[in-house]
């Protein structure tokens, strides 16, 4: 292993010096190595799931924020929450997907209001007298609502096509609205909440395009089909009626009980996954939401046990609604490391590999509030809200079966590699996969797979302008490898200033051996504080430390690194064998949200609850195929 240390200054250089294809400039400067390049300089930060009291969950559980404040928020307003609470974020987003459900959108809205055309049916005025009664009678309408969505049977005045098509004109006015180009981008979206028998296989659904495409064709919804493959030909039938490009991102897989990623049978139709099945999946679904508020979902430590950093915030009591256990032989076709590893297994048999997916990160907020950093940490829905008791909160409950408020998890956010800030740009970086997911921090973080990078190239001012001249980014593709070489990752981070210095770069490999069975293997290749770190007989790196003070909740940037750069090739490499390669940046332990609440309100968290978070970034692959 070759660790490199840069300066700041050069590392700055060097994330700017970032580009979205092989293609270096045509015509270059005798002098600025800057002037005439065609390519970004920027990483572009948002959140592509969020939801707000046009979601009927958001809005029975309370929330009174619509789309436009929601927008507020993310340009960097300060706006008032559901309850009153003045929020702002630390620093403005870049862009944000509105992605409320699709299914009865408006509809709680509407019903709570007393909309006279909705009143008219029985069951929808019902529920406004229930909920308009308030305490338990209020409690009970609102499940009765959530439960009448989830299992398909709404009343049709919610579906009538003039009711959508009023809150779909609206939402999209909006997007139109605060739309600013270069500035702040708004994405069109909307979830299509699958979740049958309880069990998530939610897809948010993003365009590309503005309202004019957007407007044509109404959100595709679950009273027509709980089937993802429905949807994808939905998606089809959008692009070939209005010309428009269109996407899906597959979310939350640690909530579907073991059917999120199909390895045999395709859960829909009980049938042996076919080329259609898995040509059609990684055409629709280029990303994978790998974090977010729900639970970390890139793996669990039972199927990476020999990752200790594997089991971060998961979720792993049942499915969406809590109805049906998990069992440990669902979870490897739940998480997003053990399905790059099925995709090798399943290219190798049908020729496409279905989960060549990139990796990003979102909120799935209910608040309308897109907050992910631990000190500013609004929950997942109003009832969450920052007060001295919300750790108590029930968040879901079946039977014996419980979560609680404390067991949220404050992420996460989207890391962009674009050309400019417009949607179209920022559509076409998540499509190419050059994306990344972090639990909330921003960090900037590139990494480069190649066959001839050098030590020296972690020291270059332009590491980036290095990488795409002699390598693919995150989400490429790596060449037939040359005779006798093995592939070599320029990898490189830096902190984001308002969080913890970095811990370590980590790489972590999948491979298809020649029995068709796959592996893993997680490498330290760069790390802080190597002047008194250095790998045990097992290979196993010390920890970097712990700076953190619960009681005040405060932390020390003390220890670790603000940047770490490198250079890794894998000697492990064998040219037959099919492979994918991520790379892992992780922080030094900082406060989590909990901690923060304990010290603001004088209370005690339960024992169970993590005080402390490891937060980090995760790449999309990049790819080897012999």
């Amino acid at each position: 292993m070759q660790v490199v240390k840069s300066s700041i200054s050069a590392l700055v250089l060097a994330f700017g010096a970032v580009i979205i294809s092989p293609v270096i400039a045509q015509q270059k400067s005798d002098y600025s190595p800057y002037a005439g390049r065609q390519f970004p300089t920027n990483v572009y930060w948002g959140d592509t799931h969020l939801h707000t009291d046009n979601s009927l969950d958001a809005r029975a559980f309370g929330v009174t924020i619509g789309p436009d404040d929601a927008y507020r928020l993310a340009r960097g307003d300060e706006i008032l929450s559901s309850h009153g609470e003045p929020v702002k974020l630390s620093r403005p987003l870049d862009f944000l997907g509105v992605s409320d459900h699709s299914g009865g959108m408006g509809a709680r809205k509407e019903t709570v209001a007393g909309n006279p055309d909705l009143l008219k049916d029985p069951t929808v005025r019902s529920w406004n007298n229930r909920v308009n009664e308030g305490g338990s009678t209020a409690l009970g309408a609102t499940m009765d609502i959530i439960n009448s969505f989830a299992l398909g049977k709404i009343p049709e005045i919610l579906l009538d096509e003039d009711f959508t098509r009023t809150i779909w004109d609206d939402y999209i006015e909006l997007a139109e609205q605060f739309n600013n180009p270069g500035i702040f981008s708004t994405i069109i979206g909307y979830e299509w909440t699958s979740t049958e028998d309880g069990n998530n296989l939610h897809r948010n659904v993003l365009y590309r395009d503005g309202g004019e495409k957007a407007g044509q064709v109404l959100p595709y919804t679950t009273s027509e089909s709980f089937n993802p493959e429905d949807l994808w030909d939905w998606l089809e039938a959008y692009e070939n009626k209005t010309g428009g490009e269109i996407l899906a991102i597959a979310h939350n897989g640690n909530l579907s009980n073991g059917i999120m990623f199909p390895v045999e049978t395709n859960p829909e139709t009980g049938k042996r996954l076919s080329k259609n099945y898995v040509q059609r999946r990684i055409r629709w679904e280029p990303v994978y939401e790998v974090t977010q508020i729900k639970g970390d979902g890139e793996t669990h430590a039972y199927l990476s046990p020999d990752d200790e950093f594997a089991d971060y915030e998961t979720w792993d009591k049942g499915n969406l609604n809590l109805s049906t256990p998990k069992r440990d032989e669902m979870l490897q076709y739940e998480y997003g490391r053990s399905a790059l590893r099925t995709g090798l297994k399943l290219e190798q048999k049908l020729a496409t590999n279905p989960y060549k997916f990139g990796m990003i990160g979102s909120t799935d907020s209910h608040t309308a509030l897109a907050t992910a950093e631990e000190d500013n940490f609004f929950g997942k829905h109003s009832g969450t809200e920052p007060n001295e008791h919300r750790f108590e909160h029930l968040v879901g409950g079946f039977e014996d079966k419980k979560v609680w408020a404390w067991e949220m998890t404050g992420s996460g956010y989207a890391a962009v590699w674009a050309r400019e800030n417009t949607r179209e740009a920022i559509f076409d970086a998540i499509r190419r996969k050059e994306v990344y997911a972090t639990t909330g921090p921003r960090m900037l973080v590139r990494f480069f797979g190649g066959w001839d990078f050098e030590a020296a190239d972690a020291q270059s001012r332009m590491p980036g302008e290095v990488g795409y001249t002699r390598g693919v980014p995150m989400g490429g593709d790596l060449s037939k490898a040359p005779r006798g070489k093995s592939p070599t990752f320029l990898v490189g981070a830096m902190k984001d200033p308002f969080s913890g210095n970095l811990d370590r770069i980590q790489v972590v490999k999948g491979w298809l051996d020649k029995k068709g069975k796959t592996h893993e293997k997680v490498y330290d290749v760069v790390w802080a504080d190597a002047e008194r770190r250095q790998p045990d007989a097992d290979g196993r790196l010390p920890s970097v430390g712990n700076t953190v003070n619960l009681e005040k909740a405060t932390w020390k940037n003390t220890i670790g690194d603000p940047e770490l750069i490198t250079t890794w090739k894998d000697l492990d490499f064998d040219p037959a064998q099919r492979a994918f390669y991520c790379a892992r940046v992780l922080e030094i332990l900082t406060p989590r949200w909990s901690a923060y609440d304990a010290a603001r309100y004088g209370v005690k968290f339960p024992s169970e609850s993590p005080m402390e978070t490891t937060e980090r970034a995760f790449t999309s692959p990049i790819w080897y195929t012999p």
